[in-house]
């Protein structure tokens, strides 16, 4: 499978994901997306240099890092399936809304002009409070798939989401026969 990924700024979820990442790297082609703020920020979990460097090492190529370099992908066919994990609140809404402001949104705008799916792993500290609504909105577009997710710690954040990403593959698998893989919720 030719895998766009695409890295938004939940810094806590990234040293799991790069796990996860670098076992589809070896036997997927990796098209790596980072947002502006994945790429920019050294958080208390790494620094983005060593991010950026990881990230483009095991996919063996230079990551989409603008709306620019993320603007061909679409036309260029340049993917099978589209992930975006973690998917933030915040991208989220802009998805939802057809806000096309960075590298991600781009990359997911180029991708579903194509018709092909967009495979989205969420963590977000308020999925079942402000970004209720776009999930929702999100579930009955067409071409949008969710990795299964469920509340991450409920008794101390009772509105958070988090997608099981190790299901990532094959959510993507079902996403490129047009299913939703099920449950949705964990």
């Amino acid at each position: 499978m030719k895998i766009g990924f695409a890295f938004c700024g939940s810094f806590c979820n990234h040293p799991e994901l790069l796990k996860i990442y670098e076992d589809i790297a070896r036997e997927h082609e990796i098209v790596p997306i980072l947002s502006e703020n994945a790429a920019k920020y050294s958080t208390r979990f790494g620094t983005a240099e060593d991010f950026v460097t990881r990230v483009e090492a095991l996919a063996g190529r230079k990551a989409v890092r603008n709306i620019v370099e993320a603007e061909p992908l679409g036309p260029q066919g340049a993917m099978e399936v589209l992930v975006i994990a973690p998917c933030t609140g915040n991208t989220l809404a802009k998805l939802a809304h057809g806000i096309t402001d960075g590298a991600v949104t781009m990359a997911a705008k180029g991708h579903l002009r194509n018709g092909k799916p967009v495979v989205l792993a969420i963590a977000t500290n308020d999925g079942l409070s402000a970004s209720a609504p776009n999930i929702a909105v999100l579930l009955n577009r067409k071409n949008y798939y969710f990795v299964p997710f469920g509340q991450d710690n409920a008794e101390v954040k009772p509105t958070s989401l988090i997608a099981d990403f190790r299901k990532i593959i094959p959510t993507a698998e079902a996403a490129l026969e047009g299913r939703q893989i099920q449950p949705i919720l964990l």
